[in-house]
């Protein structure tokens, strides 16, 4: 099976991150870390990826960036690996919630409000790995609160409440992962929840002047780009099969990818 993996091998020194100013962006991590993109439901292509970071590093520290649902038709089974792989490995595993994670978590609260828009952004795909049969997007009240009901109902035990305890934030030395942007203005801890899950204005046009680096997904890019302390690493998985992980060290960065 991990023949199927494809090792982009782009691997660049630390320095070569370069920000329009000419100053250079130095990745310093104080530990070796991998991350992994938006999953969406791609549980094959996941697995694959764990798979081969494991067998280069068994003790390896992993990065989920969020958006493990929706989209894709294997919403239930991600989450529940990445829920056992966790509760196993709490040092090394790392889930971040993404902005999907969280407009689920609204639908369950507020179904017939901030929530309705869960449905139409690929909940759908979600509710059919759940074994919930539902055809319309759009809703009568009755039948979303329903829904709602029966989406809490299946999810298992403890689930709903890891969902909700996961943070939005992981920094390593000066390597920040998150699942959709920062605020380039602001420091690292000084961030708004709804930057991280959603991105900001600046984020993809202002380069930080404080020589951090960002390693985000939420955008679908057509490969993994690093520039401007920034590096990009969501492949549209759920619609080019393509899922894409960073290992990051002191020496620089290097892609892999399922």
């Amino acid at each position: 099976m991990l023949k199927r993996l494809q090792s982009l091998f782009t691997r660049s020194p630390a320095t070569a991150v370069m920000a329009p100013q000419s100053k250079k962006t130095i990745l310093s991590p104080d530990t070796p870390f991998y991350a992994i993109g938006d999953i969406h439901g791609c549980l094959i292509e996941m697995n694959l990826l764990i798979e081969t970071i494991e067998a280069e590093n068994s003790d390896a520290t992993i990065v989920f960036l969020g958006d493990y649902i929706d989209r894709g038709s294997k919403s239930a089974q991600v989450l529940a690996r990445l829920h056992d792989l966790q509760t196993r490995h709490p040092n090394r595993i790392i889930c971040l919630m993404g902005n999907h994670e969280r407009m689920m978590l609204e639908f369950i609260d507020d179904p017939l409000g901030r929530g309705a828009r869960w449905l139409a952004n690929g909940g759908m795909q979600t509710l059919g790995s759940l074994g919930i049969k539902q055809s319309k997007a759009r809703l009568k009240a009755e039948d979303a609160m329903e829904i709602a009901d029966q989406l809490e109902e299946t999810l298992p035990g403890g689930m709903q409440d890891w969902l909700r305890a996961l943070p939005m934030l992981w920094s390593n030395g000066n390597v920040h992962c998150v699942h959709a942007a920062m605020d380039p203005s602001a420091s690292p801890k000084n961030q708004k929840e709804r930057h991280l899950l959603w991105g900001h204005s600046d984020f993809m046009k202002i380069p930080r002047e404080d020589a951090e680096c960002v390693i985000f997904g939420h955008v679908i890019v057509p490969a993994p780009d690093v520039r401007d302390g920034r590096i990009a690493i969501d492949t549209g998985a759920y619609k080019t099969g393509r899922l894409t992980a960073v290992h990051i060290d002191q020496s620089g960065w290097r892609f892999l990818q399922s």
